[in-house]
């Protein structure tokens, strides 16, 4: 059964934080929720397991809570919304990973997606389950099996086909700062029989952007020129005035949910505030889902 969501992402904290800082993003939330209409509308939040990557990476990364631990903590703050996460496949072997996702679905986990190594690695490496090998291998274990799905990267609708073609039954997008999503679905319609469900996803841009980059550097994919568009509605994004902003984010979610509407894909909302919650980003997402909404989200 297809997820029919509306998710939100929270990332966990740094491990030096107290019990009470691990709780204020949920409890932001809550608040955030009810004062802009979106309370009962988010149906998941959505997890990843966060790896160390690039030293260039704009903002240090820093230790993180593990995934089923920031869950089991914050679950009890958000009552009705329930648990997708990210699950690094490459650096455990079968029997580890088989017990870490049982751990995940046993925790009220409905969703996991595959994600395979950091971009310091090449695809293989890694001395586990590949994430490939992962959407076979746990058919019968994880019901919603997810992968990623960058419609701008070079190769990927041959790449997400085989993913599909080995179990996955959800594809979650980068974040989408253009509308390739919609050619690249546009295709895959018309030349496979492969109907997953697709997590697409929007990202608040605050004016901290414009200083630090975190959203361009994670989008970036160098000698590849069909990702500049996107760096540049970013930088555009970044320096809007708020009303300017959520004009123009609206108007890409817009141009993207009829595009890829009525194209036979379940469709589920994944959206990120890359910075921290804030007003204006749940401003933000509500005017989105007030021009359409899975129908399963709302409780």
């Amino acid at each position: 059964m297809p997820l029919n969501t509306v998710a939100l992402e929270l990332v966990p904290p740094n491990t030096d934080r107290s019990p009470e800082e691990i709780l204020e993003e949920a409890r932001k939330v809550v608040r955030l929720s009810a004062e802009t209409g979106l309370d009962g509308r988010i149906g998941h939040v959505m997890i990843p397991g966060m790896i160390v990557e690039d030293d260039d990476r704009p903002i240090e990364m820093k230790p993180k809570l593990d995934v089923l631990d920031y869950w089991l903590r914050i679950a009890p703050e958000l009552p009705g919304v329930r648990g997708l996460c990210t699950q690094v496949t490459a650096f455990m072997d079968e029997p580890q990973l088989r017990g870490r996702l049982t751990q995940l679905l046993d925790a009220g986990m409905e969703g996991i997606a595959f994600v395979g190594v950091p971009r310091t690695m090449s695809d293989g490496e890694g001395a586990g389950v590949a994430p490939t090998d992962a959407l076979e291998i746990y058919r019968d274990l994880v019901p919603n099996r997810g992968a990623i799905l960058i419609p701008t990267r070079v190769g990927e609708a041959g790449r997400f086909g085989f993913k599909c073609g080995r179990g996955a039954t959800y594809g979650m997008t980068q974040l989408l700062y253009s509308d390739a999503i919609v050619g690249f679905l546009t295709e895959l319609a018309r030349d496979t029989d492969y109907r997953p469900e697709i997590l697409l996803s929007f990202g608040f841009v605050p004016k901290v952007e414009t200083r630090v980059g975190l959203i361009n550097w994670l989008i970036q994919d160098p000698g590849n020129p069909a990702v500049d568009p996107e760096q540049e509605f970013v930088r555009t994004l970044a320096g809007s005035e708020p009303d300017v902003k959520r004009r123009l984010l609206v108007d890409l979610y817009k141009r993207v949910v009829d595009g890829v509407a009525e194209l036979g894909f379940p469709l589920s909302i994944h959206f990120e505030a890359t910075y921290g919650m804030s007003r204006p980003a749940f401003d933000s997402f509500a005017e989105m889902l007030d021009y359409w909404s899975p129908a399963g989200s709302a409780s």
